[in-house]
């Protein structure tokens, strides 16, 4: 089996993504819960694959250890000092997310500038590159699953429910009434702050904004807001930032 020109590890709260890349392409991408990542896991994820580099965006600091067991060394760890290929104008360039920055990396290198990126994870992140293409803030909101989760565990008889597209508006059960509250509210939230950022960088002509995430299907389809659903968003940003960090010897 041919090495890969990199691995790349996307490690967010909820969910773990591995995937081996060429230079130009992702691969199929592997997937474990988060929780569940130890080094035997990972290496059994990665199976007999190998690669020549390892690019790694991790929001989980405690899992970052087993990392740097498993992958080929040196790994580059994706944070503001990473080349990135992008202009950071934030006042406290430490504090972004590495799935922020890779996200970033992929909508001005894929789909041009000013761009807003929205990520449907364990938490909804909104990140705007502005038409210089510098990374310059967002807005973090709580995801999906956290909204219903804490409604179940925070009250005595709503249940835990699986989203899905509701049937209508108007639920007839409990369920139905969460599952509608959940979706039809998240796409009034998304369609809310979108406005307002538009409002802020004033970019003339609507840019590009991209969803991406594990709810993005679901949510984003059917808003009209999106000029793409880009599941795979971070992972072509690691992509990109090997590349830019591991050039090519000639």
């Amino acid at each position: 089996m041919p090495t890969a020109d990199f691995i790349l590890v996307d490690i967010s709260n909820s969910f773990t993504k591995v995937a081996f890349s060429s230079r130009e392409r992702v691969g199929r991408t592997l997937r474990l819960p988060t929780p569940q990542l130890t080094t035997a896991s990972l290496r059994q994820v990665m199976g007999s694959r190998r690669a020549l580099h390892a690019v790694a965006a991790s929001v989980v600091p405690e899992k970052n250890k087993i990392l740097t067991a498993v992958l080929p060394q040196p790994v580059c760890w994706v944070d503001h000092k990473a080349t990135l290929g992008i202009g950071i104008n934030y006042p406290n360039p430490a504090t972004i997310g590495a799935d922020r920055l890779a996200n970033a990396v992929a909508a001005k290198t894929l789909y041009g500038a000013p761009a807003i990126v929205v990520d449907f994870g364990t938490a909804v992140t909104f990140d705007v590159i502005s038409a210089k293409g510098e990374y310059i803030g967002g807005v973090i909101t709580p995801g999906l699953s956290a909204l219903t989760d804490y409604l179940h565990s925070r009250t005595a008889l709503l249940p835990r429910v699986t989203l899905k597209e509701p049937r209508r508006a108007i639920g007839r059960s409990t369920k139905e009434a969460m599952q509608s509250g959940a979706v039809h509210g998240y796409r009034g939230l998304i369609g809310e702050i979108v406005r307002q950022i538009l409002r802020e960088i004033n970019p003339g002509k609507k840019p590009p904004i991209i969803a991406t995430g594990g709810d993005a299907r679901l949510i984003a389809g059917q808003t009209g807001i999106f000029s793409a659903v880009d599941p795979g968003l971070t992972l072509e940003g690691l992509r990109l930032i090997g590349g830019l960090n591991f050039p090519v010897r000639k």
